[in-house]
């Protein structure tokens, strides 16, 4: 499995860099090209497989740029339509505007960052807009985020994964509409403020990591097929018309979304890519577009000497996917495992409409617990089908590590009417047993913003779309809650209230019960860091125990020595023979306790009612009464 600087991915020819002072752009139907360039208009010169150049000519960062096609089938000789560069990495007046020049050499950067080691760290999902409340009050930008960053570092966070930074029509949404895959939009600040962003979380010891979207553009603003086939009606998807993957010019298709990794990768100095919904990646080649991405991204982590991941989300419950490509799988380092939410969430909430009707008992609790999947080649009644492949404890090609697990994530709470994080529904107590299990469990553990200190504020989907646009999502948005039975009114997507009662408050951060559930959270990250057993990625060294309804206890470690290699490097190697940590969970009302043999030889690490209560731990009984969470290691057995 990936490790280090790309380890265990084949190594294929990185994406070639790119001459950001260089004018050219793909448009093989077109008869002849011309650039606008600071309001001159050149012809540009045809090359090989459909490329076109402006040589002789170097562009200069804040020159403003657009095409003018001829001869397309969507040329109208009678407008003159100029469109922005398809590779454009600003686009200052909007998407359908003018493209400006940026040269990312010339943005900051931490020069001595030598990477991170993304799979098994603490990882931090956040949307830029909502993180601040931004100048004014109008909206974060990467700027405002830096002043937050060093409470993430005391909170114990080591990645940030930020959600997709695309440019998209208007100034607020959550950014799977984008149409500009290279660019950083504007309200954000644009690369430069990324760029600034990146280089003070690397300061602090962060990596950061980028969502991006290779499925589909969004409606408003995609000219990519003025330009040349970048979708095929072959495939398709929820949105329409899949990326072209595999038909008549897809090679050029496939070599624009590798030039935008190496853009984020190597010119922007990210530590990863999450992927969105790899699952609508239609793709029929002999080589998958994500085996070809990870060989790819090995090839650049050996150019830059930094570890470099990918992370897929993805539908298929398939431990294929993070399967190396040289051993039949996708070469993902990591997945989303929706299931190990799901099967918190449901169990925590007793919610079972829609798809967690198969969630919710013990028995789900404990087997996402420890093997990631429910559906694991088994019924769905939600997809009324069979669904999944089985998680192989024992398999040397993935681990633990490779899924990421989560108690809240955007699309968890956005995606609900209302946008209501669970903690709305949830006593602190309750809030507090729900999270242990995510953050002490064997998988990589992720955090949405403003969970770790139950923020008051939802995170509901909000847009800024052109208006008749903007009308059709609202309608939509509205009816489809209504066939769900959603009694309530759902908020306006288009209304600016949406968005900016989705920002962040972040003075309650260190208030009452906000800042003991946050203490809460604190005290685990520090635990899952500070102890060589819970850093373990091997799954056969993760038990979960169903004592009632109501009660698990998730065991971490025990046994004579680790199991593999990578369970030694992942920390196995430093416990002692028998070490074993448990993590006692509790919904229900009543007193919980640890097993007889357990409690005989427990020492409390950690207790919920304490950090919640404000005791000292040392105060804590080795029980619990009503819901909460207890941490304990326990003693080696006597001998003899």
């Amino acid at each position: 499995m990936s490790r280090g600087t790309g380890a265990g991915r084949p190594q294929s020819a990185a994406p070639a860099p790119r001459r950001y002072d260089r004018c050219a752009v793909w448009a093989p139907a077109a008869s002849a090209v011309d650039v606008r360039l600071d309001g001159q208009v050149h012809a540009l010169e045809p090359g090989d497989d459909g490329w076109w150049a402006l040589p002789g000519v170097t562009l200069r960062p804040g020159s403003r740029c657009s095409f003018r096609l001829h001869g397309t089938a969507q040329d109208d000789p009678a407008e003159e339509t100029w469109l922005p560069d398809p590779r454009s990495l600003l686009q200052e007046r909007g998407v359908h505007e003018e493209s400006t020049v940026v040269d990312p050499a010339l943005l900051e950067r931490e020069e001595g960052w030598g990477g991170i080691d993304l799979r098994g760290a603490v990882i931090y999902e956040m949307h830029v807009g909502t993180f601040t409340a931004g100048p004014e009050g109008r909206g974060g930008t990467f700027d405002s985020a830096i002043e937050r960053l060093d409470e993430l570092v005391d909170l114990g966070v080591q990645a940030l994964e930020i959600m997709p930074v695309a440019s998209f029509p208007g100034r607020r949404g959550w950014g799977y509409d984008g149409v500009g895959l290279y660019a950083v939009h504007e309200a954000y600040g644009g690369p430069a403020a990324m760029a600034r962003f990146v280089a003070a979380a690397h300061r602090r010891g962060l990596g950061v990591i980028l969502d991006v979207v290779h499925n589909h553009l969004g409606p408003a603003g995609n000219y990519l097929s003025r330009f040349g086939p970048y979708f095929t009606d072959a495939h398709h998807t929820p949105w329409g018309w899949a990326v072209n993957l595999d038909g008549p010019g897809s090679d050029q298709v496939r070599a624009f979304l590798l030039g935008s990794v190496r853009q984020w990768l190597v010119d922007m100095q990210l530590d990863g890519l999450r992927l969105d919904a790899v699952h609508e990646l239609h793709d029929d080649s002999p080589r998958h577009l994500l085996a070809e991405l990870s060989e790819a991204v090995a090839a650049l982590s050996e150019e830059t000497g930094r570890p470099l991941a990918l992370i897929a989300e993805s539908d298929r419950n398939d431990p294929r996917t993070v399967t190396p490509a040289a051993a039949g799988g996708l070469g993902m380092d990591m997945q989303w495992a929706d299931d190990i939410h799901h099967g918190v969430h449901a169990w925590a909430t007793g919610e079972r409409q829609g798809y967690y009707a198969d969630f919710g008992s013990g028995e789900v609790l404990r087997r996402v617990l420890t093997r990631a999947f429910e559906h694991a080649g088994t019924y769905s009644s939600f997809r009324e089908q069979v669904w999944g492949a089985p998680v192989d404890p024992a398999s040397p090609h993935y681990d633990a590590h490779s899924f990421v697990a989560f108690l809240q994530d955007h699309d968890q709470v956005g995606n609900r009417a209302a946008g209501d994080r669970i903690h709305a529904s949830l006593s602190p107590a309750e809030h507090a047993a729900a999270i242990a299990p995510i953050l002490l469990g064997p998988f990589t553990p992720m955090l949405f913003q403003g969970e770790e200190w139950a923020a008051s504020t939802p995170f509901a989907y909000f847009t800024d779309h052109e208006p008749e646009l903007g009308r059709l999502v609202t309608q939509g948005r509205t009816e489809e809650f209504g066939r769900m039975g959603w009694a309530e009114d759902v908020p306006d997507p288009q209304a600016l209230s949406t968005f900016t009662g989705s920002i962040l408050r972040w003075d309650e951060a260190g208030t009452g019960e906000h800042a003991r559930i946050r203490d809460w959270y604190r005290t685990l990250i520090a635990l899952r860091r500070s102890e060589p057993i819970l850093q373990v990625a091997d799954l056969r060294r993760s038990r979960c125990e169903v004592l009632g309804e109501d009660t698990v206890l998730l065991r971490r470690g025990g046994g004579r020595r680790p199991v593999s290699e990578e369970g030694a490097r992942a920390g196995a190697g430093a416990a002692s023979e028998a070490a074993m940590i448990e993590v006692l969970v509790h919904r229900g009302a009543g007193r919980a306790e640890l097993p007889a043999s357990s409690a005989a030889r427990a020492r409390l690490l950690a207790s919920s009612a304490a950090v919640l209560s404000g005791r000292a731990a040392d105060d804590a009984p080795l029980h619990l009464e009503g819901p909460g969470a207890l941490v304990v290691r326990l003693t080696p057995p006597a001998r003899g």
